[in-house]
């Protein structure tokens, strides 16, 4: 995943990479000036104007080199910052677009909740791990092979304080990195917990304050926050102990150069002018392997929550999902028959089928009315039909075709579903509406909304179809979301129409008002319609009774009512209830 999105932007990672190394080595090459000037000015045969005469071209050499160094420095970490913010809009792009092809069933697996954290809050530990790896990570292994080549050769006496220097270090970096870990690996875990509480208390503030529960929902964010913390301070321990110790084992490496330095100058004047340039420079390169490994370790740091965040999101990019499309099957016009042939279905992890052996068929123009008591399976049946779900057993088919052999956009094209629960998405009411058919016209909307019976109050609205509609259509009641969820549905003027319950907000002449809408304007449409009450699918020419996930009935309201016992009771009840 990463490797092609650097792939796709490989200028810009080419030009960062080498404006990296340039700097780094413009960062080596500097201490070996002061090398040069340092002999120069501890030779006592100079005198004070011959010195002055050997020391300015190395002044020049250094600020030419600085500005070399300031320059590519410069280039570097717009580069990378430009290729972080490019391969991060990439992933985000490609993680989204693969959710969208998720079905209600891969949703469900990784929940909605962890879906979003994986698009944002992964996605920018990848984002900050793309810029410091091509900012400072490409720098790391020069400046720390640099360091330890040119600190040798440097100081050829010296060599093993630099291998002690480099063990040392690493060995703390192991086992600090090794005990942060874990904690990195649980952090995106509880990222994942705390949005879910988070999202579900917001999205059930209304449910939350009627019942009093805030109290246990703040304990509850509380508890996870609290372990989220732990972790957090935890890496804090443990980081905070790694710099000094980074730095006295570097003190300690520089006191006992210094210490046998100081051994060697006393054997010989030649040698003393030699050490005062070379000890400095040792010094110097023995900051920068450390500093090399100090940033090496915080990358690791970093580094650790990125894999893992790129663990999570390749997780996505590579999930099958459990339902496909025929990518060359072609885009067709599907009559409104539906045929179920033996057809079966359990939810992911559910043992107990939710609907067992279904068989029946739906003539095109067709008002069908589904009944049974909650958790029949009336609304699994619908949401098989535009194909949310796929069978476990048997085949679903519309117009004659099987509808795992028909595209998506055959699908969408003939069939709609108007869910149970009305969702609306802010933005206006003709987005919304659109949302069912891209291209509709004003009069096609406006066409959808009498049928719907939205007309009216779209009207009441300041802009009208332009109106605002806020997050999760919360400034429209109930009745108004579904009329809304009905228009959208029917704008396209589909083959197939289902209505999952879409009319229970509704008053009892609205929903006539609408039924008699639909049979009017969509006398070719077959209509599909699921619902609690008898009331709702009298009149329709075939109702399906389903009780425990099993086809109990079929028939007119009158053949039902004089030979299903399910059905008389579900009738008799209603009946009992409205009188």
């Amino acid at each position: 995943m990463i490797g092609k999105a650097i792939f796709r932007h490989k200028l810009l990672a080419i030009s960062s990479i080498l404006a990296t190394f340039i700097y780094a080595g413009v960062q080596l090459y500097q201490p070996q000036i002061m090398k040069s000037i340092l002999t120069i000015m501890s030779n006592t045969s100079y005198s004070r104007h011959e010195m002055g005469v050997k020391i300015a071209p190395h002044g020049v050499e250094i600020l030419i080199v600085a500005a070399i160094g300031v320059l590519f420095a410069i280039i570097s970490t717009l580069s990378a910052a430009r290729l972080a913010q490019e391969i991060g809009a990439d992933v985000r792009e490609r993680t989204y677009k693969k959710i969208n092809t998720f079905s209600y069933e891969d949703v469900e697996k990784f929940n909605a909740g962890n879906l979003v954290v994986r698009m944002t809050n992964d996605v920018t530990q990848v984002q900050n791990l793309m810029m410091m790896t091509f900012q400072i990570l490409m720098r790391i292994p020069v400046l720390l092979i640099g360091g330890i080549i040119l600190s040798i050769t440097t100081m050829p006496r010296l060599w093993w304080i630099t291998v002690v220097l480099l063990v040392l270090i690493l060995a703390v970096t192991a086992v600090l990195m090794g005990r942060m870990g874990p904690h990195f690996m649980a952090f995106q875990r509880l990222m994942d917990r705390i949005n879910g509480i988070a999202k579900q208390n917001l999205r059930g503030a209304r449910v939350v304050k009627s019942f009093v529960q805030e109290e246990n929902q703040t304990k509850e964010f509380d508890a996870t926050s609290d372990e989220l913390y732990d972790h957090n301070w935890a890496v804090g321990k443990l980081f905070s102990a790694m710099i000094p110790l980074f730095t006295i084992i570097a003190q300690g490496a520089i006191w006992f150069a210094i210490y046998f330095v100081s051994t060697f100058v006393t054997t010989s004047t030649s040698v003393a002018t030699k050490s005062l340039g070379g000890i400095a420079t040792f010094m110097t390169y023995m900051g920068m392997i450390m500093f090399a490994i100090i940033m090496g370790g915080m990358i690791s740091m970093f580094a650790s929550r990125g894999m893992v965040s790129i663990g999570r999101i390749n997780e996505v990019l590579k999930a099958e999902p459990a339902m496909t499309f025929d990518e060359k099957a072609q885009d067709e016009v599907l009559s409104g028959s539906v045929k179920f042939d033996h057809v079966s279905f359990s939810y992911p992890n559910d043992e107990n089928p939710t609907l067992k052996d279904i068989s029946f068929d739906i003539t095109p123009g067709q008002m069908v009315g589904i009944v049974g008591a909650t958790g029949a399976g009336k609304s699994t049946l619908a949401q098989l039909i535009p194909r949310l779900f796929d069978p476990t057993e048997g085949i679903v088919s519309v117009g004659g075709k099987d509808l795992k052999t028909v595209s998506r956009g055959t699908l969408k094209k003939n069939i709609s579903i108007v869910l149970q629960k009305a969702i609306l998405f802010s933005g206006t009411i003709a987005g919304n509406i659109k949302q069912g058919k891209p291209d509709a016209t004003e009069s096609e909307m406006s066409r959808a909304a009498q049928i719907a019976q939205a007309a009216e109050f779209i009207a009441t609205k300041d802009g009208e179809y332009d109106a605002e509609v806020e997050e999760r259509g919360n400034n429209f009641s109930g009745g108004q979301k579904q009329r809304l969820s009905i228009t959208r549905g029917v704008v396209k003027n589909p083959n197939v129409l289902i209505l999952d319950d879409s009319t229970s907000a509704l008053d009892a002449h609205s929903e006539k008002l609408v039924q008699e809408a639909l049979n009017k304007e969509l006398h070719g449409t077959t209509t599909i319609i699921i619902a609690q009450k008898i009331s709702s699918v009298v009149h329709a020419d075939k109702i399906l009774v389903l009780d425990e996930g099993k086809l109990v009935g079929e028939g007119t309201h009158h053949e039902l009512v004089a030979g299903n016992e399910v059905y008389q009771h579900i009738y008799e009840t209603q009946k009992a209830q409205e009188d």
